[in-house]
């Protein structure tokens, strides 16, 4: 199986407690990394969707914006700032 983490969305930049912590994250193998390794939590029900959100776009059983969705209602989840760019 070929997976595609390079599907895009609009950018979303996403800032940690730690403020000069942030992550610009604009495709489906940037939300990967930074779901697998720099979030701050690992067992929320939004988390657990985006990372799901992940498998589907990489396998082509949903498209990116509805990736770029879930990243943003994970972060809120995990109280992380979600600045959202829409082109």
């Amino acid at each position: 199986m070929k997976w595609d983490t390079s599907a895009s969305f609009d950018p979303v930049i996403l800032v940690f407690k730690d403020e000069n912590r942030r992550l610009v994250v604009r495709t489906v193998g940037e939300a990967a990394n930074a779901l697998m390794k720099d979030w701050p939590s690992d067992d929320g029900e939004e988390f657990l969707s985006a990372v799901k959100a992940c498998l589907d776009v990489m396998t082509g059983k949903a498209g990116a914006d509805e990736l770029r969705a879930a990243i943003i209602r994970a972060a809120d989840e995990a109280g992380v700032t979600a600045l959202t760019v829409f082109h």
